[in-house]
């Protein structure tokens, strides 16, 4: 349950959710993407007001943004180059050599334009995930969120798939992240925002967070974190 959420977000900024497990991190990203209708408050986009209840209105916001989840749910039945192409052919209805080029570009930029025409049950995980966020920006988002993309891989995995957000981050897209890695988040984000019980903390920037929180919920979470690592 989701209460007091304020947050606006800028153009090309890499906005980091952290907090215990259960304190809505997820809920919230879900609740953006239109997949656990809200039953209050507001989100705009560009100042525009979305209408969950209006289903051109969801389509049109999902048109904007993507989200790769934890796992990744990937077509178990099609290679790789067909997962990361069918939306964008069938729903989106663009044209097919285009997406195709479009794709190819893709996974190369996430480290396997050697795998193509792999399945999915012949990768890593690592490499399925990096399939999954292909995918995703083969939807062309504005916005990409990502909830919790590594919590799923094995430790030496987690490096790969990191190492594809950090390069969309210097592309200047506008990531809402949901991440367990500190070192990371501390890293990659330009704010970062300490949620609890279904509720924001506190906003500040890495070096606030991390070296001078604010609130004592956040010293108590950050400390406990930084204590583990």
């Amino acid at each position: 349950m989701l209460h007091n959420v304020n947050l606006s977000v800028n153009k090309g900024e890499v906005i980091s959710l952290i907090g215990p497990s259960g304190s809505g991190k997820s809920t919230f990203l879900r609740v953006l993407m239109g997949l656990l209708p809200p039953t209050g408050g507001e989100v705009r986009i560009d100042g525009t007001r979305i209408d969950y209840g209006s289903r051109t209105q969801l389509k049109a916001m999902r048109d904007r943004m993507a989200i790769v989840f934890q796992q990744y749910n990937l077509f178990q039945n099609m290679d790789v180059m067909r997962n990361v192409t069918i939306a964008p052919i069938s729903i989106k209805k663009r044209p097919k050599a285009e997406v195709l080029r479009e794709a190819e570009t893709l996974l190369a930029k996430v480290g396997l334009a050697e795998k193509h025409h792999s399945y999915p049950d012949q990768l890593s995980g690592g490499q399925q995930q990096r399939v999954a966020i292909a995918r995703a920006l083969a939807l062309r988002p504005e916005i990409l969120l990502l909830d919790e993309v590594t919590a799923a891989l094995d430790p030496e995995l987690v490096n790969e798939v990191l190492d594809t957000v950090r390069s969309l981050a210097r592309e200047g897209i506008t990531m809402l992240i949901v991440s367990h890695e500190m070192a990371f988040v501390r890293e990659v984000s330009t704010r970062v925002v300490m949620m609890d019980k279904g509720q924001v903390v506190e906003i500040g920037p890495p070096s606030q967070i991390f070296e001078n929180p604010q609130e004592a919920r956040t010293r108590e979470f950050v400390g406990k974190i930084l204590r583990h690592h």
